[in-house]
Order: structure tokens, then sequence, then C-alpha cells
């Protein structure tokens, strides 16, 4: 399922959400501009396991930057146009709630904690690893576990693509980011960690972080588990 949009307003403006998006676009030019050069820069600045935890194993001719600087690096690079827009489209629709319920300053720790969370999450399933990780889909997926445990009921607009074809539908959060984290915990189970690729395990670790920070870093204003509904009597 791929969302567009839900009909969740918000009751401030998510500035941080909004600037998250626009480094990471600027990131992403700067890589383009680079040409041939870009798979060094992420190569470089991507966030690498053996760099954590085996920090002399490096490739011959190679050179780990320290692990505290591409952590946060990786966070703003990605790999593609595509892999940029995937988690931007993310960003952009369910970012703004949680802003909303968690404000501006917790928002922006909880978005930095759940990054770090889904980097070491993969660092621990393959600390040998030299494939550096890019991207801001683990600090997202805290963002969707906070959206699911704050907005369940929220109706989600999605595209279903099935073969040729795409069928629009409108269903609840939690039916949506619930389909989205099955499928990610599947594919960490099956997938290679050793091989190039998405890493699903950073997912899994990003949204159990999110899970764990949400009830402590919200509002006190919102309920965890979704709006309370308002009765006949008031």
């Amino acid at each position: 399922m791929i969302p567009i949009s839900d009909d969740n307003p918000t009751r401030i403006t998510p500035f941080v959400t909004w600037l998250i998006v626009a480094a990471c676009v600027a990131v992403f030019l700067w890589e383009i501009s680079l040409g041939k050069t870009m798979d060094v820069a992420l190569f470089v600045l991507g966030f690498t396991p053996a760099a954590l935890f085996h920090p002399h194993a490096a490739p011959e001719g190679a050179i780990y930057y320290p692990p505290y600087k591409t952590i946060f690096a990786s966070m703003f690079l990605h790999g593609g146009f595509l892999h940029l827009a995937g988690n931007m489209l993310y960003l952009w629709i369910f970012g703004n709630n949680v802003e909303d319920a968690m404000g501006h300053i917790r928002f922006t720790l909880f978005y930095l904690v759940s990054g770090i969370a889904a980097a070491l999450t993969f660092a621990f399933m393959e600390p040998s690893s030299q494939i550096p990780m890019v991207g801001a889909s683990g600090a997202i997926s805290g963002i969707l576990a906070a959206y699911v445990l704050l907005y369940p009921r929220a109706r989600v607009r999605v595209i279903v693509p099935l073969g040729f074809f795409l069928y629009p539908m409108t269903i609840s959060a939690v039916w949506v980011i619930g389909f989205w984290f099955f499928y990610q915990l599947l594919m960490a189970a099956l997938s290679n960690p050793t091989q190039p690729g998405t890493a699903w395990w950073a997912h899994v670790g990003g949204f159990a972080i999110g899970l764990l920070l949400t009830p402590i870093l919200k509002s006190s204003e919102f309920p965890l588990f979704g709006q309370p509904r308002r009765g006949p009597w008031g």
C-alpha cells in the first residue's frame, strides 16, 4: 500500500518535519552533483556496522569515518531518487501529526533517537558488515510507530498496486501501518544482512523504539491510543 494523504489535521505548523524534508532533498541534490563520485560519498558517509565493532577491519585503501558522525549523516543520505521520494512521502504524511502531538523539540529528539536506534539494530544484527547504510527510513519507522499509537483510527488514503492497475482505498491507520510493519518484520527474517539491499532490521528497530518513546514524549493533551470520542453528553 502506498499512502498518499490522511484526514488528520494539525494544530501547529510542522516546521521541523518540513525542515527535515528540505534537508534530505538538499543533501540529495548535493549527492547527484558529485556525479560518478556519489557512490564514494555514500560509502564514506554512510553508517557501516564494521566501523563500530571492527574499526580496524576497513577494506584496503578505505578509511572508516567515526560511527558517531556517520550515524547522523546517514539519516540524510539516500541512494537514489525513488529511495528519497518514498521516505519523504511517508515523512510528509505522518510526521506532521506526530510533531503536533509531541511539540517541535521533543519531536526532533524523537526523530534522532529513532534513527540512532534503527542504525544500531542493523549493526547488532550484522556487526561485521562492511556495507554502509543510508536513508531516513529508520527514523521514519519510529514516526509510524508513534502515529499508529496516537491515531489508530485516522483515515489514510492509499493506492494498492495490483498488477498493472492501481486501486485507491481509504482505511484506518492501524491497518496501513500494521501491514507495513508486518511486511518489514517478514522481510527482515528472510533477508541476508550480508548482501546489499534494504536494511529491514533498521526499520524494525526504529519502529520498536518509537513504540517505547511515544508514551514518554507525547503531549499530555494526546491520549496514548487515539483521540477520545465525545458522547452525546458533550
